[in-house]
């Protein structure tokens, strides 16, 4: 087994087998499709900066934290399904800094932050409101866009499989047929997110 992975994943040689030709363009379809649902570096997914301001105030309500603390403690209680970037967290602990609901201390070489009294009344008032990592999806182990993550891609990549079978074995007027039905997909979906 010297080469596990063939050059032409469709194989033959009637369906453009070529570099450039239909199966090389199908194949780097299916790629970026792929590549369209990979998640976000570290498992990550992109919340509402109101969001992280709420994770911070939740969590420095609990006690002091520098901010790679804030954010490990907001991916563990996500389950990893959230970990804010340094990008979100420090300016919005910079921000809360500005606004006097927050303070940092210097402790070990790294800034702790804690509440201001201001602080601690503001993060009372939404105490009885769940912290952004217990919204819906946001639990350990829940994803919210499970479809999106699993069932979609691979409804995608299954549909992408049939039309490179097609390519390699069809004949020119099935070919033309299921570029036919894949254009009518295309469109379906568009429509779809028309919909409100």
């Amino acid at each position: 087994m010297n080469n596990a992975f063939p050059s032409n994943p469709f194989g033959g040689s009637g369906f453009g087998a070529g570099a450039g030709g239909p199966a090389s363009a199908l194949f780097e379809a299916m790629d970026q499709l792929r590549k369209s649902f990979d998640p976000r570096p570290g498992g990550a997914s992109r919340m509402a900066r109101g969001d992280v301001r709420s994770a911070v105030l939740s969590l420095l309500a609990e006690k002091p934290m520098h901010g790679y603390q804030i954010i490990n403690e907001i991916s563990e209680r996500s389950g990893g399904s959230w970990k804010p970037s340094a990008g979100s967290v420090y300016p919005t602990l910079q921000l809360l800094a500005d606004e006097g609901l927050i303070e940092a201390e210097e402790q070990n070489g790294r800034k702790t932050y804690s509440l201001t009294e201001a602080g601690r009344d503001v993060a009372a008032e939404s105490a009885d409101t769940p912290a952004p990592w217990e919204s819906s999806g946001h639990r350990a182990g829940e994803s919210r866009d499970s479809a999106r993550f699993n069932a979609l891609p691979k409804a995608g990549v299954d549909l992408a499989a049939a039309a490179a079978q097609v390519g390699r074995s069809g004949s020119p007027e099935q070919v033309q047929a299921t570029i036919e039905v894949l254009d009518e997909a295309r469109r379906r979906l568009y429509s779809i997110l028309a919909q409100d």
